[in-house]
C-alpha cells in the first residue's frame, strides 16, 4: 500500500484492489483534481468534485465495504461548526489490516463514542494549518494523543502552489505547537505490514 500527498487535505492510497482518493477538492485551491473514475472519492467535509464520475463517492456516515477495502465514516462537529452541529465526517479505513484515520477540519474535542468507534488506528492524518478553519498543532496534537497512531501524516499546511481561502501555517510552525519532528520525508510512504515502532512517528509526505 502507497500513500501519496497532493495539498491540501488530499492524500491518495493505492492498495493492491483499489485507489482511494480523499479530499480532492484541489480546482478550488487552484491546482488540478486527481480522481479518475475507478477511484474511491472520500470528502470529510462534504462532496465538493461533485461532477467528477468515480467508481464510488462517500461523504457522509456509515459504512462501507468495496474492493477490499473497509470504511467506517463516524459523524463529528466540523471546526467551524456551531456547538451541536457534526457537519464533518472523520473516515477509518481498514485496508490489509492496516487501520488509517481521516480526520479533516474537524473540531478537536472527540467524544468517548466517536472514539470507540473509530476505534484502534495505526496512520492518522491530520491537519494542522490553524488560523480558525482546521486543526492546528494544538488542536492536531489532542487528537493524536486520543488516538495514540503509529504514524501520523500532517497535511493542509502553507503551501505556495495552492490558494487556501483561508491562509495556512506553514508546517514548521505548526509541528513546534506539536513538540514533534518528523522522522522522515518521503516522496510516498510505503506500508507492507502491521510492523510499526513502538514509538508515533511523524511522517511529511512531500506534495506530489
Amino acid at each position: 500500500m502507497e500513500l501519496e500527498y497532493y495539498g491540501g487535505n488530499c492524500l491518495k492510497i493505492t492498495a493492491k484492489k483499489a485507489t482511494i482518493v480523499v479530499d480532492d477538492n484541489l480546482s478550488a485551491l487552484g491546482s488540478r483534481s486527481i480522481i479518475k473514475p475507478q477511484d474511491i472519492a472520500l470528502y470529510t467535509n462534504g462532496n465538493i468534485e461533485q461532477s467528477r464520475e468515480t467508481q464510488f463517492v462517500i461523504d457522509m456516515p456509515g459504512e462501507y465495504e468495496i474492493s477490499d477495502v473497509s470504511i467506517i465514516g463516524v459523524s463529528a462537529r466540523a471546526h467551524i461548526d456551531e456547538p451541536g452541529v457534526r457537519s464533518a465526517t472523520i473516515y477509518r479505513l481498514t485496508i490489509n489490516d492496516i487501520r488509517i484515520a481521516m480526520v479533516g477540519h474537524i473540531y478537536p474535542e472527540l467524544t468517548d463514542d466517536e472514539l470507540e468507534t473509530i476505534g484502534t488506528v495505526d496512520v492518522l492524518v491530520i491537519p494542522v494549518g490553524g488560523n480558525g478553519f482546521t486543526l492546528d498543532g494544538l488542536g492536531a496534537l489532542k487528537i493524536i494523543k486520543k488516538m495514540e497512531p503509529s504514524i501520523i501524516i500532517p497535511t493542509n499546511y502553507a503551501d505556495k502552489a495552492l490558494k487556501y481561502e483561508v491562509p495556512a501555517t506553514d508546517l514548521e510552525t505548526a509541528l513546534k505547537s506539536l513538540s514533534m519532528e518528523p522522522a522522515e520525508t518521503v516522496d510516498k510512504l510505503k506500508i507492507k505490514s502491521r510492523e510499526f515502532s513502538d514509538t508515533a512517528q511523524l511522517i511529511v509526505l512531500e506534495r506530489q
